[in-house]
């Protein structure tokens, strides 16, 4: 079964950009290509196991297991050494990075204290979207009793669209609450 989202692309969103921004051919309309999670905790340096719940918690939220991501280099004043696990990462694709969005969209963002849409200055130049969350509760897969540490988590949108002004038409189309 192909997610909503999905469906929605194909039937809507492609015309509406087609007609909006004028493009010749169906290949030009920007598209979704992945969404990355990450969750960095420089607590994890003194507690591996905050980093094993978060890991735990990620993959509650996604579906997919979570992927450990440890340090660059090392940095003396943080007590960190090169190597050292510090954060968890998801990469989602295809039919579960739809699945994801539309949770997103619309349970999780809804669930945020005092939401009144997200920021629309947060694309990187080229397409991309980055959205940070202070907390991981609004996911309805978490249980409150069973989380060891409250952390936030980045969301990364990443579209196939030249400019920020397609990206950001592009994921209106979709649902996306944007902040007048």
């Amino acid at each position: 079964m192909t997610p909503r989202l999905k469906e929605k692309y194909a039937k809507e969103i492609i015309p509406a950009m087609m007609k909006d921004f004028s493009y010749g051919n169906i290949m030009e309309v920007p598209k979704l290509q992945k969404i990355v999670l990450n969750v960095g905790l420089g607590e994890a340096i003194q507690n591996i196991k905050l980093l094993e719940a978060a890991q735990k918690e990620l993959a509650a939220i996604t579906g997919q297991k979570a992927v450990v991501c440890k340090a660059k280099k090392s940095i003396a004043t943080f007590k960190l050494r090169k190597g050292m696990p510090i954060g968890c990462k998801v990469t989602l694709r295809g039919a579960s990075m739809y699945e994801f969005l539309d949770r997103l969209i619309s349970i999780a963002l809804p669930r945020i204290r005092d939401f009144r849409g997200i920021s629309g200055k947060s694309f990187d130049g080229r397409g991309n979207y980055a959205l940070g969350l202070r907390e991981q509760f609004i996911f309805p897969e978490i249980d409150y009793d069973k989380v060891e540490m409250v952390h936030g988590l980045d969301v990364i949108i990443c579209t196939s669209a030249k400019t920020d002004k397609e990206s950001k038409a592009l994921l209106r189309h979709f649902g996306i609450p944007f902040r007048n």
